[in-house]
């Protein structure tokens, strides 16, 4: 029995080497379903980890308080001035208010304008503590972080991020050296005393968070930001001036445990929403996001795969459709086959063998080319970057910098499907080959 089948499977591999064209041609669909599988599933993945890093970056023990410009502010002093967002006496109330608190780092950023020499660079201004390095993962390159007697003594000293420091030194060593920066048309004179190392710069995260390029940060202490510059931003528009008060940008507080994390973040709305009927601030939880993004990484996956596999749809109607132009070219064979005692099942199988050989080297292939997603976009990025500098510079960083997750299971799931595509579009073809009267067929010319 086994050798029988055996010999049926042999003679149905043999049929499909005769006709090397047609049969390339059969596997041409699935070859593409199951390559455009892994590369969407790899592409995917590839964006998705990008966004659980900056997540986990986050911190999964931390509760991260935002300043949130209302749709409607309320006039202080001048109509075209709003004052909103978070304050010092927000930041004392989380110290005090919150039981498990292991931390609080406040943050106040700005846009500004810096100068060193004939060379001028636009920066984002932070205004932070000693604290806000380790919150952040920055890794200081040269010289050091601001410390404690910077804050204390509101000295005027800053920290350049990587790219902050080439564009106003170049490549020379800022550290020593002096700045000027302008905002609101005064300006101030800082020592750089540090600099930090090259960032990856952020996507936007779940619509909580915006997406910022960490390597144009000027960091000086928070009391010199505040002493120097005030909590008033003035900027001009198409004419007309509009100013904002905001005290903090952001309050970073970090808890003990992770299951603290939910209540902390309950008890800092309970605090805040008492002093912010605007609703002028946002409570975001990371590890929150970071189960709304693996939720929205499998429903991602599962629509790529969809889209996917219409590919792999399309090519086993091709297959069926080849089958059968080839049951019909071969019925004098199968009445001859019949004739000396093959059974209905014995043509079945030998039919069903033809389509699932050329549906499962399809789907190997198709393997073969879909590990060729991550040189393929390597070579696409670096491409664009050397040749096409200007469309480089207008992509999105997700894109910049994303590199292909290969996924196993993704494999393994579009070669299983790729075989079942063939048997399922290989019965109708080995059926009808199998119901033929062997008369009729031997009759056929």
């Amino acid at each position: 029995m086994i050798a029988r089948l055996i010999s049926t499977i042999r003679l149905g591999f043999k049929s499909l080497m005769l006709h090397k064209l047609r049969s390339g041609l059969a596997m041409l669909g699935i070859m593409i379903g199951v390559t455009a599988v892994i590369w969407l599933v790899a592409m995917g993945e590839g964006v998705s980890y990008q966004a659980q890093q900056q997540i986990k970056d986050l911190g999964a023990t931390n509760v991260i308080v935002r300043s949130m410009k209302p749709s409607s502010g309320s006039a202080t002093g001048s109509s075209f001035i709003i004052e909103y967002g978070l304050t010092r006496d927000d930041y004392q109330r989380i110290l005090e208010g919150v039981p498990s608190i292991r931390r609080a780092v406040p943050m106040r950023e700005i846009k500004g304008d810096a100068r060193a020499g004939s060379r001028e660079s636009e920066i984002q201004l932070l205004g932070v503590t000693p604290d806000y390095r380790d919150m952040n993962h920055l890794i200081v390159e040269r010289g050091r972080f601001l410390s404690d007697r910077d804050v204390i003594g509101e000295e005027n000293v800053c920290v350049l991020a990587a790219g902050a420091a080439t564009n106003l030194f170049a490549h020379e060593n800022p550290v020593g050296r002096k700045i000027e920066i302008q905002f609101n048309g005064k300006s101030d004179v800082y020592k750089v005393v540090g600099q930090t190392a090259d960032r990856t710069p952020s996507a936007a995260i779940g619509g909580s968070l915006a997406g910022r390029d960490f390597n144009t940060d000027v960091y000086i202490p928070l009391t010199t930001l505040r002493l120097r510059i005030g909590d008033q931003v003035i900027t001009s528009r198409s004419g007309s001036r509009e100013g904002e008060i905001v005290q903090l940008s952001q309050i970073t507080v970090t808890v003990g445990e992770v299951e603290e994390v939910e209540e902390a973040a309950g008890i800092i709305e309970i605090l805040l929403e008492k002093y912010h009927p605007l609703g002028d601030y946002a409570v975001v939880v990371p590890s929150e996001l970071l189960r709304q993004a693996e939720m929205l990484r499998m429903m991602f996956n599962v629509l790529l795969i969809l889209i996917a596999g219409i590919s792999l749809l399309v090519g086993g109607i091709g297959i069926m459709n080849i089958m059968l132009a080839t049951v019909t070219e071969r019925t004098r064979e199968i009445g001859i086959r019949r004739a000396l005692g093959a059974t209905q099942e014995d043509v079945i199988i030998q039919f069903l063998a033809e389509t699932i050989v050329l549906s499962a080297a399809g789907g190997m292939i198709g393997v073969v080319f879909g590990f060729g997603c991550i040189p393929v976009t390597y070579l696409a990025q670096t491409g664009l970057e050397r040749w096409l500098p200007e469309v480089w510079s207008t992509l999105p960083t997700t894109i910049r910098d994303l590199q292909p997750r290969i996924a196993i299971w993704s494999i393994i799931a579009s070669f299983l499907i790729s075989v079942g595509v063939g048997v399922l579009f290989g019965l109708y073809p080995a059926r009808r080959a199998a119901m033929m009267d062997p008369i009729e067929a031997l009759r056929h010319e």
